[in-house]
């Protein structure tokens, strides 16, 4: 079965250097929006939540929203957020597993990963 990812930004740089990254993949599914759609809140939560894993490539408030969008009882999706939205938000495992293995293990198990941005990395 292959995971679903939605990349939420995918226009942008970010976005689409995940998509890059993923091209040729045979064990990944990219769920792609309609471009139109991409701003509709109920068509972004439609993705969010069919997906194993959304990246959000976002502005700060856009990625705020993008959050509220997992529905209550999704016990499933993990995000995975490039902004400083939730970089040390309680709640959200700090992605730099280099930090120690309480790091490395709190990436793993954690359903919400705040990337650590290039400065950190």
């Amino acid at each position: 079965m292959k995971t679903k990812v939605y990349i939420d930004g995918s226009e942008g740089t970010t976005g689409l250097r995940i998509n890059e990254r993923f091209e040729g993949r045979d064990d990944i599914e990219v769920l792609k929006i309609d471009s139109e759609k991409r701003k509709d809140p109920e068509e972004r939560r439609k993705f969010i939540n069919a997906s194993d894993v959304t990246f959000l490539c976002l502005p700060d408030a856009a990625a705020i929203e993008a959050v509220s969008l997992v529905n209550p009882d999704n016990d499933h999706t993990v995000i995975i957020d490039a902004s400083t939205a939730h970089r040390t938000e309680e709640g959200w495992a700090y992605g730099l597993p280099e930090l120690g293995k309480e790091f490395r293990e709190r990436i793993a198990k954690s359903q919400r990963i705040a990337n650590p941005g290039c400065y950190a990395s």
